[in-house]
């Protein structure tokens, strides 16, 4: 196995992605063989490997092989792309259960997993728990195999210890952070500083902060560009779930990314809805508050929602606020010091995620 470097200055971001979903694939074609030798149900293994295939921009394993990369690579690559891989199995499990306490109807275009295992019991009084149930357990198995496979990175004592403490320390942060997104922190929903503590435990740290420093520490880095990791990884992270937030309820420009109302209808606290409800009269106030939450908001509430996100300025001021926080991280990565080849694959990476369009 080979990480591709087309040449100094550019790694072969597709050449990753093909190498983490074989690592993926065989991993799970061996989860299956073992299924079958056992008597065990097929439709785990289908079910998760239904859910990887299903799309997702592979942000976090390649974030994960360009820290390698940052931190001068090494002779191991096999190694590098298994802890990727290993994230990727993290990514499911946290999206699956994510699903499953938003009750969201669909994940890349597809019906939500426990939608899918409730359908399969088609009539039943109980369909709905048991389908949340089957998904929960679908998540704690990704979990227990994205362990596996990390552990199937086979690094020595010292590299052991660094990355799986930065591993387990990425755990411990998204379940805090989910925790705040379900149970809420008593702060108001118009507090972007809130909005905003949810998104730095809950997707900045798993998603660049901690995969940059995953790769970074699979090549036997140092505290300092540990730290440059985290310097680009929390307003590149942060950047990236304002913009998710701001596409689910505008979509994007383009068509690529339609407007939805899974946000809207689940009331989730975003820092686009606390900037509305600050900027608001007390009129709209009371408009959002009665609107976003609704379980049946229809398509003609959400266009009032949106429109007076767009008349409170609180749509522009997430465009600045995302803006603000891209070029933060061009700025940290000018001084970073890094390979061209790493400095260029993260732009790329940094326009993939506070620009993408679906």
């Amino acid at each position: 196995m080979t990480l591709s470097v087309i040449d100094a200055g550019e790694i072969d971001l597709r050449a990753v992605r093909e190498e983490v979903d074989a690592v993926l694939e065989t991993f799970l074609a061996g989860k299956a063989r073992a299924a079958a030798e056992r008597g065990h149900t097929p439709e785990v293994v289908e079910t998760l490997r239904g859910f990887l295939a299903a799309g997702g921009k592979r942000i976090r394993a390649l974030l994960c092989v360009v820290g390698w990369h940052a931190a001068g690579r090494g002779e191991d690559t096999a190694s590098v792309v298994r802890v990727a891989a290993s994230l990727e199995m993290f990514v499911a499990f946290a999206l699956i259960h994510d699903d499953i306490m938003d009750d969201s109807v669909s994940r890349r275009g597809r019906p939500a997993v426990h939608r899918v295992l409730r359908a399969r019991l088609g009539p039943c009084e109980r369909a709905e728990r048991l389908g949340a149930g089957g998904a929960l357990l679908v998540g704690n198995l990704a979990l227990i195999w994205a362990q596996e496979l990390l552990h199937t990175a086979e690094l020595d004592g010292e590299r052991h210890r660094a990355v799986h403490g930065l591993y387990d320390a990425m755990l411990e942060e998204v379940m805090y952070g989910q925790y705040l997104d379900v149970m809420g922190t008593g702060r108001g929903d118009d507090d972007v500083e809130a909005a905003l503590e949810i998104i730095r435990y809950k997707t900045a740290t798993a998603t660049v902060e901690r995969p940059l420093q995953l790769g970074a520490a699979v090549a036997g880095t140092d505290a300092a560009t540990l730290d440059v990791c985290t310097a680009l990884g929390i307003p590149l992270g942060e950047a990236f779930q304002i913009r998710d937030d701001l596409l689910d309820v505008f979509g994007s420009a383009d068509g690529a990314c339609a407007p939805g109302l899974g946000d809207l209808r689940e009331g989730k606290r975003t820092v686009l809805l606390a900037l509305g409800l600050q900027a608001a009269d007390v009129g709209q106030r009371q408009r959002l508050r009665h609107l976003v939450g609704r379980a049946d908001l229809d398509e003609d509430g959400a266009a009032q929602v949106r429109a007076i996100l767009e008349s409170t300025g609180a749509r522009a001021r997430t465009e600045d606020m995302i803006a603000s926080r891209y070029e933060q991280v061009l700025r940290v990565l000018k001084s970073a010091g890094f390979p061209p080849s790493a400095s260029n694959a993260l732009r790329r990476l940094a326009v993939t995620a506070t620009q993408y369009t679906s």
